[in-house]
């Protein structure tokens, strides 16, 4: 049976007493925020959209989700997992996300869940990422819908036991790998864009079921205030990313040089966008 990932040997003493000091993600969240400027990033997108039909349009999001991996696959150590008090490199890079079948206050979600392919050109990702949504907002059940459809038939004391057992399974990395495929919530990343519904970034919990040991939500555009090299104050539009970190699989110092690289990749869009 495949495994999502390899057992980490040789880490400190103290980190390896972590999952067993902190047992959940929700225990060793660490916080961050970063405020993302639109400058660099819109002209970029104008030109490469020049040629687009309306339909694949390249967004903001794109361009986060796409940094997200690049940041992911310069820092390795972010893309590790804990489970069952073991550490895990996790075999490959998944990026998981979110969004709305339809752009209305009652329409449901949807999650989707794609392999990060670290030389694979900017656009050719887009186009997957466009892919994967039209997919899941064609009305059609994915695998892992009709899997929970399927368990909710159960009693409640039965349902609770599977839970459980799926838990267990997942201790030892034992679940079934067609389980886990379909599972957004065994990925790298999950990425929330609120900013597609006009809401600010949140600080999101981290899902205890699956692996995942980071959650970012992406903000709205909007002005925000701003202090000039010469001490005046002015404004720029911005959008925030805020991320739900499991200081568990490694330290902040870590992950805060990966949200820099993640920023700077951002801040010169020029560079992977025309890849």
């Amino acid at each position: 049976m495949p495994r999502e990932g390899t057992v980490v040997d040789g880490l400190h003493p103290l980190r390896r007493m972590m999952p067993l000091l902190m047992p959940g993600r929700n225990e060793a969240f660490v916080l961050f925020e970063q405020a993302i400027p639109t400058a660099p990033l819109l002209p970029v997108l104008e030109e490469v959209n020049a040629d687009r039909p309306a339909s694949r349009r390249v967004t903001l999001f794109h361009c986060v989700l796409y940094a997200v991996g690049r940041a992911i696959a310069a820092f390795p150590r972010l893309n590790r997992f804990v489970a069952g008090s073991r550490f895990y490199d996790r075999h490959g890079i998944w990026l998981s996300f979110s969004g709305k079948q339809r752009l209305e206050q009652d329409a449901p979600l949807f999650t989707a869940k794609i392999p990060f392919q670290p030389d694979e050109p900017f656009l050719v990702f887009v186009d997957r990422v466009l892919t994967a949504i039209g997919a899941e907002r064609s009305g059609h059940e994915t695998a892992s819908s009709r899997e929970v459809r399927g368990l909710l038939r159960l009693p409640n004391p039965l349902l609770r036991l599977a839970v459980r057992g799926a838990r267990w399974l997942h201790a030892w990395q034992l679940l079934p790998g067609s389980v886990i495929a379909s599972d957004p919530l065994h990925a790298s990343v999950f990425v929330a864009n609120l900013g597609s519904v006009g809401l600010d970034a949140a600080w999101h919990h981290l899902f205890e079921h699956g692996t995942i040991p980071v959650f970012v939500t992406m903000g709205r555009v909007h002005r925000a205030a701003v202090v000039r090299e010469d001490g005046t104050v002015g404004s720029r539009e911005i959008f925030v990313l805020r991320y739900t970190y499991d200081e568990r699989v490694e330290d902040g110092f870590y992950a805060a040089r990966a949200l820099e690289h993640l920023a700077e990749l951002l801040a010169a869009p020029s560079t992977f966008v025309s890849r």
